[in-house]
């Protein structure tokens, strides 16, 4: 395979966890599987959360410069989250892989319907509730929750864990994309670590993702600072592709239910 698709594919991945902190795994596998030319959904189930997991904390360090990061939340979606990323991605190897592929779709739908209704950061302030020393069981649960989903569909959970962090903590948006990329990156390579010790990575596509995914979050980075609170067409436009890849892949696996199991 070209290393050309590979570097294109990481550069839009990238720029998309820079610019919002999710959407990474959920373009990253069906870019994987049509653009780059994967013939196995698991292989790039696998790859792409590698991948996903180093441009994440590539990027979480841009974040953590210009003051985006608070980390005590950071810490705790990411190691509670890992345990459900593990428990997700266990149950994910265990289901064929274009009936994954179809629920991911689905998947892709919900938080396309998400995405129109607006991340709207009401918290008001820049200091997180509830991710002390002793965090709350709201925080907890919502961790846990978003990492057995993250592992399961192999996708990185930043978008579910942005409007996560804002609803339990009140946090501004901007403050919960770049924190939201420890447990991003986290939750990717519990995947990716899982994936691996059954052979499902392909080491040479996800270097090739990882250098593409560098410059792109690097310019994602710059352009959310930029647009911080003046979110809602860049919401519509990425809902809008989110529905044209999850329709495309209902179509490619249409059947994923009607064979006998």
């Amino acid at each position: 395979m070209s290393a050309l698709p590979s570097l294109l594919s990481g550069s839009g991945v990238g720029f998309t966890l820079g610019l919002i902190g999710g959407g990474g795994s959920i373009l990253a596998t069906p870019l994987l599987l049509y653009g780059v030319g994967m013939a196995q959904p698991h292989l790039a189930i696998g790859t792409g959360a590698l991948a996903v997991a180093a441009n994440a904390f590539l990027t979480l360090a841009g974040h953590a410069r210009v003051g985006n990061v608070r980390w005590s939340c950071a810490a705790v979606f990411a190691l509670v989250g890992i345990l459900g990323a593990l428990v997700g991605s266990s149950l994910g190897k265990a289901v064929d892989g274009q009936r994954l592929l179809f629920l991911f779709a689905l998947l892709m739908i919900v938080v396309g319907i998400h995405m129109l209704r607006g991340r709207r950061g009401q918290g008001g302030t820049a200091e997180s509730v509830g991710c002390g020393p002793v965090p709350s069981g709201k925080v907890v649960g919502v961790a846990f929750a978003v990492g057995v989903l993250s592992g399961f569909f192999g996708i990185g959970g930043g978008f579910l864990i942005v409007p996560g962090l804002v609803f339990a903590t009140g946090m501004p948006l901007i403050t919960a994309v770049g924190t939201s990329l420890l447990a991003v990156g986290a939750f990717g390579l519990a995947t990716a670590l899982n994936y691996a010790l059954s052979g499902m990575v392909d080491w040479a596509v996800a270097g090739e993702f990882i250098a593409g995914g560098f410059i792109g979050g690097f310019l994602g980075m710059q352009l959310a600072n930029r647009l911080a609170g003046f979110k809602g067409a860049l919401n519509t436009v990425f809902a809008t592709v989110i529905f044209g890849v999850a329709g495309y892949m209902l179509y490619r696996n249409a059947g994923a239910f009607a064979a006998a199991p």
